[in-house]
């Protein structure tokens, strides 16, 4: 995952809105969300690499969310980052527990920002950042570096979701337009990571078309304040919609829920 732009207890029908683009190599293998056999709380895409996910929720509320932290010159972490993910789904831990415990491994993976809600708050972390953090409501970015870094691509994605927001009727139809924004950014605009200009260029754009890399998903996740649940995926291939688009609707199963 390399775009998720979220508003957070910012809009009086929803108490999380999330729209998200995955951006990964067209070959790696990946199923499309759904409900995962071996863990039937969890509703998400699969990479079957590794076997993590990039972007979930579960049938009581929880979610989390990684995005990769680009970072050439530092060696690759021994585990896959998107089993941050999964786990902390799988878990009945406090959003901030888990994270604890992620940090004290924090070492183990390359750079990753992860974003995790309990339903009750929502918080992230970095090991590439200093601390966990709560967030407060609000609108946010994030892509391959920390949390509302100024990038174009996150400035832009920032603006178009509080223009939504303005409205009255939040509608996936708006989240995935603005998802599918392949605008550069102008050279005096791009970030340097350490991957060279031309390479910056390229990965500018909130979507992201290459001939073996690029946008292979995008997720609109709706939760409204009477814990309905509104998620939507669709996968693309250069650029192109691929397959049907997924769709799941249903209420959060309050008296399921159990943090520790």
């Amino acid at each position: 995952m390399c775009n998720i732009f979220f508003a957070y207890k910012n809009h009086p029908k929803y108490r999380l809105i999330v729209a998200a683009n995955r951006d990964e190599f067209y070959e790696r293998g990946t199923a499309h969300a759904g409900i995962w056999g071996d863990a039937p709380q969890i509703l998400a895409g699969r990479d079957l690499k590794n076997g993590g996910t990039w972007l979930g929720v579960t049938k009581t509320g929880r979610f989390a969310a990684v995005t990769n932290y680009r970072d050439p010159f530092t060696p690759s972490g021994e585990l896959s980052r998107g089993l941050l993910v999964s786990e902390f789904l799988k878990s009945t831990q406090s959003a901030e527990v888990y994270l604890k415990n992620v940090a004290l491994n924090a070492r183990n993976y390359s750079g990753f920002n992860l974003l995790v809600s309990d339903l009750n708050s929502l918080f992230y972390f970095s090991n590439r950042g200093d601390k966990i953090k709560e967030l407060d409501k609000g609108v946010y970015g994030l892509s391959n570096h920390l949390l509302n870094t100024p990038w174009r691509k996150v400035e832009r994605g920032k603006e178009a979701l509080k223009n939504i927001l303005i409205k009255d009727e939040v509608t996936k139809e708006n989240l995935f337009n603005f998802l599918a924004d392949q605008s550069p950014a102008k050279d005096s605009e791009l970030p340097d990571t350490g991957i060279g200009i031309e390479k910056e260029r390229i990965l500018s754009p909130i979507f992201i078309v290459t001939p073996i890399y690029g946008t292979r998903s995008s997720t609109v996740l709706l939760i409204d304040e009477d814990g309905g649940v509104e998620f939507s995926e669709r996968t693309f291939r250069n650029g192109f919609f691929e397959g049907e688009e997924v769709n799941y609707n249903f209420k959060i199963e309050f008296n399921a829920l159990e943090t520790k």
